[in-house]
């Protein structure tokens, strides 16, 4: 089965919805509209991935903030900062969240919650491509 890269350029730390590039390569993936699971898996180790609200925009800049609360960058005990001051945090970040979904299909449409979104969560300050890699499985 085939397996689809999906490139995320971000321009820093924060939430980006990538719901629509993750339905277009379902779409890619499996033109028939069948029945399966799709599964997104990111390559990084200091960005994730993650389902939440994709309505309400505030919703995102609270989780962004929630995990800032948790791993902040002065933190007495970090001593892995070889690329900055985000090295560490963005690292710890990452182990919080996760680094791949399993995502149900039903006539060929992602079956996510009405105001859900796939979110690929970036934690460094510069801007980077991130890869996503999303395999669809027949069922």
């Amino acid at each position: 089965m085939p397996i689809k890269t999906q490139i995320v350029n971000t321009s820093g730390e924060g939430f980006y919805d990538i719901t629509g590039e993750i339905r277009q390569c379902l779409r890619n993936l499996d033109p028939k509209s069948t029945d399966g699971i799709l599964v997104c898996q990111i390559q990084h180790t200091s960005a994730a991935l993650c389902i939440n609200e994709a309505f309400d925009p505030s919703a995102k800049l609270d989780m962004e903030n929630f995990l800032k609360h948790l791993a902040p960058r002065n933190l007495s005990f970090i001593t892995h900062t070889a690329e900055g001051a985000d090295d560490s945090p963005s690292h710890m970040k990452s182990i919080l969240m996760q680094t791949s979904l399993t995502l149900i299909v039903e006539n060929g449409e992602l079956d996510i919650g009405r105001w859900s979104g796939i979110y690929l969560c970036e934690f460094r300050d510069a801007p980077h491509t991130r890869k996503v890699k999303v395999k669809f499985m027949q069922g």
